[in-house]
């Protein structure tokens, strides 16, 4: 299935780093990202829908009740996008922030790029 950028960053943030239910992440995954996909974060590099699904539970799990929030509208450019948000408690301050770049390829997400920002 073919998804706009836009679509795809807004899942990725909410349907795939924001899930907790593991079979609801795993669909998304296999929904949304290439078999070859490759995830970039200041840590490490994360290759494949497995490996997309291990760090994205462990990312989870270190504050489930953390939610992702867009503070700008998806942004796309050719076969790219980006997507700037925050996260925290809800009703709380944000705990930090950051910006996904995605390039897309056939209608998902070959690469995610995560860069950490100041909060806003």
């Amino acid at each position: 299935m073919s998804h706009s950028i836009s679509a795809l960053l807004t899942r990725n943030l909410h349907d795939v780093f924001g899930e907790s239910d593991l079979a609801r992440r795993r669909a998304a995954i296999d929904e949304i990202f290439t078999e070859d996909c490759a995830f970039y974060e200041p840590r490490g590099v994360y290759r494949g829908r497995d490996e997309i699904d291990r760090v994205a539970g462990a990312i989870k799990a270190t504050h489930p009740d953390f939610r992702y929030q867009p503070i700008a509208g998806p942004e796309e450019l050719g076969n790219g996008g980006r997507i700037q948000w925050v996260s925290g408690r809800a009703g709380e301050a944000p705990a930090y922030a950051g910006t996904d770049f995605i390039i897309v390829r056939d209608g998902q997400i070959a690469a995610l790029y995560l860069f950490f920002d100041k909060l806003p």
